[in-house]
């Protein structure tokens, strides 16, 4: 047993148990993985994988267990090389990034800018997605830290922080009928809505702010970003349920916003990495500025 056929059985379980894409990937033959492979299974006495003719089709019992020490091992392997490179020169290095539309555009400038301030030898990564893809990105390295408000509470070997809490608005064209008066839930509801996606920027807080009445919202358009919803909000189309803070009173002044935290329970943004994983000084430190940015948004940030 050595260290490359753990990196193999990883690259394996990367690339859906191909054995051309696993020796592409690693710079070998196709016969060589063969080869390493049935040495493994030899060296173990008994096979990890499940096999149609020569093809790989899944994991074996066994090979499902050992797949989580090998998780543990590469793990190790990237913490070794993270802490020699912090040790070298902490002031150099990539930081990846995962979040949504709406972090990356409404809250996260003012903390990337001070940071690159400090740490101008660091190269940042931003990667949007969805809150599932972004906690698939963790577990894959594709990324050292998530910045998101849905998901990431249910997954247990995660590390949350709180980062900050906001609440939605609505918003509408100058002269719509909901830019006076009181908003009710009835109210709200009683015009077409435009908002997020499920899973994205507390679409699961709108919901449960309706659960408990007989008022049901007749949702037209759902969609992951932000500028979109108000895009066809300009339209006409219907009233847009929105990150208050993705209201921004110069960009959006053909829009009015009316404040909904008297009816849809706040939200709160997390920031999330993976349990175990060595975060160099530089990706520390992001993290004391996007908490320092969470303070100045006046909305103090509340433990779990």
């Amino acid at each position: 047993m050595n260290l490359s056929q753990i990196e193999l059985l990883r690259v394996l379980q990367e690339n859906n148990f191909s054995l051309s894409k696993a020796a592409e990937k690693m710079h070998i033959v196709q016969s060589a993985v063969s080869r390493q492979l049935q040495l493994f299974e030899a060296e173990l006495g008994s096979p990890l994988y499940e096999r149609q003719g020569k093809k790989l089709i899944g994991l074996t019992a066994l090979g499902r267990r050992i797949m989580e020490e090998v998780a543990t091992i590469n793990m190790a392997k990237n913490n070794i090389q993270a802490i020699a490179a912090d040790y070298v020169d902490s002031n150099q290095g990539v930081l990846h990034i995962a979040t949504t539309h709406t972090q990356a555009k409404y809250f996260l400038p003012k903390p990337i800018l001070h940071f690159r301030e400090k740490y101008p030898g660091v190269r940042i990564y931003m990667l949007e997605a969805s809150p599932e893809q972004l906690i698939n990105k963790l577990h894959t390295r594709k990324a050292d830290i998530a910045i998101c408000t849905e998901k990431v509470d249910e997954e247990p070997d995660l590390i949350i922080t709180p980062c900050y809490e906001w609440h939605h608005a609505a918003v509408i064209p100058k002269n719509h009928p909901l830019s006076i008066g009181e908003i009710t839930l009835e109210r709200l509801a009683s015009f077409p809505i435009l908002t997020y996606s499920f899973g994205f920027t507390g679409r699961s807080n709108i919901e449960a702010a309706f659960k408990d009445t007989s008022t049901a919202l007749d949702i037209i358009l759902a969609a992951a970003d932000t500028d979109v919803i108000k895009t066809y909000v300009r339209l006409g189309m219907g009233v847009g349920i929105i990150a208050g803070m993705a209201y921004d009173p110069a960009a959006d002044h053909d829009l009015v916003a009316r404040d909904l935290s008297h009816l849809i329970p706040s939200s709160r943004t997390k920031i999330a990495y993976l349990k175990n994983n060595y975060l160099p000084l530089y990706t520390q430190h992001f993290i004391e500025e996007l908490l320092v940015a969470a303070k100045e948004l006046g909305v103090p940030k509340s433990e779990i």
